[in-house]
């Protein structure tokens, strides 16, 4: 009997391995189908905790599923307990809200639309989940814009300190203690990445197209680069001169646009070096690309040179220069230009002709 357990637990060590090893892209896929039923299992030990971390580092995987709004409440309880969990507090509000709807099929989405009765329905839904969010790390804009709408939803005293502390961050609120802000324990020094516009979700989507795997990306623990900030216009000046000064002969990069009043980011890489020499270069390893949503590295289009000899433009009187008007940095940084898809094959959703952007960075890439 002792020997058969023993084989047993072998085999559930080997089944664990095996899936850890060879079943990311299966997790990805069908991550509440996974969770449940590992959940179920106590035996499977490590592939529990692996699909746990994966999901708290990629946390797009599960709450951008289409099952997301089937995921059981305890197991979503256990996931924003997690200090690991690689998400916004305001984001994690508002998938915890839409969660929380879907459950109630009758109330409508529209919560200008809500009674009542609506609204302590969603309280009952949420009561077990509003101590798991941390308020005290969201912004005031979005606690004024997304929270404060909704202030039936929070406990009355806890409310109440979130608006004091709101119009005066400064003053000590009157609780016993602030839960921390969440802190990702597989981010090092090391790879940490200094950039206002985009997360570490996004560094690991730039690596894959860099390494052209557009299916089955990294994920932000095993990227293979270093990105390592040269230029950020808003700090180091929007003109010309001065990107160059920061990121000629600096080798690979990769550029990253903020466009203004949308929720797009555009930008492109790079993989020769940029300089001032009014020359053009050919390659077929340069990309352009395109987040319509910003927050979503899941609206993310990629477009990959033609190679044709205005893939990467290296103008003196101009910014970043990608192919013969594909996407261009003009005269200032604050106008970016797309005429034409001359180098890259298009993309639908980045704006033709002249558009303002709000910022824009230029990381050098350093494989590891």
């Amino acid at each position: 009997m002792a020997l058969d357990e023993l084989n047993f637990h072998s085999l559930i060590s080997h089944v664990q391995e095996y899936l850890i090893n060879n079943q990311d892209k299966f997790l990805q896929q069908n991550p509440i189908e996974i969770l449940e039923a590992v959940y179920q299992h106590e035996s499977f030990t490590d592939l529990w905790n692996y699909c746990l971390e994966k999901i708290c580092a990629e946390p797009e995987m599960l709450f951008n599923s289409d099952n997301f709004i089937n995921l059981k409440a305890p197991l979503l309880k256990l996931i924003l307990k997690r200090d690991d969990l690689v998400l916004d507090e305001i984001e994690i509000w508002n998938n915890l809200l839409k969660w929380g709807i879907a459950k109630n099929p009758s109330i409508s989405q529209d919560i200008t639309k809500w009674s009542n009765e609506d609204i302590t329905i969603i309280e009952r839904s949420l009561h077990g989940f509003i101590p798991l969010i941390r308020f005290y790390h969201i912004s005031s804009d979005d606690f004024f814009d997304k929270i404060y709408p909704l202030k039936e939803l929070l406990p009355k005293d806890l409310f109440d300190e979130l608006v004091k502390f709101n119009i005066a961050p400064n003053r000590k609120p009157n609780i016993d203690e602030i839960q921390p802000p969440r802190k990702p324990k597989f981010i090092h020094d090391s790879t940490i990445y200094d950039s206002i516009i985009v997360k570490c979700q996004h560094f690991a989507v730039f690596s894959s197209w860099i390494d052209k795997k557009e299916n089955l990306h990294y994920n932000v623990r095993n990227i293979p680069y270093k990105f390592n900030l040269l230029y950020r216009a808003s700090r180091d000046g929007n003109a010309p001169a001065a990107f160059h000064a920061k990121c000629d002969n600096k080798g690979p990069t990769i550029v990253i646009v903020k466009i203004s009043n949308s929720e797009k980011i555009v930008g492109g890489y790079n993989p020769l070096f940029w300089n001032s020499s009014n020359q053009n270069s050919s390659t077929n390893d340069s990309y352009i690309y395109l987040f319509t949503d910003g927050k979503d590295t899941k609206s993310a289009k990629v477009s990959y040179s033609n190679g044709d000899n205005y893939s990467i433009r290296n103008l003196a009187v101009y910014g970043p220069a990608f192919g013969g008007g594909d996407l261009i940095a003009y005269l200032d940084g604050n106008n970016w230009y797309r005429c034409s898809t001359n180098s890259y094959p298009k993309i639908d959703g980045i704006p033709t002709g002249y558009f303002k952007v709000d910022d824009y960075e230029v990381f050098q890439v350093i494989k590891k």
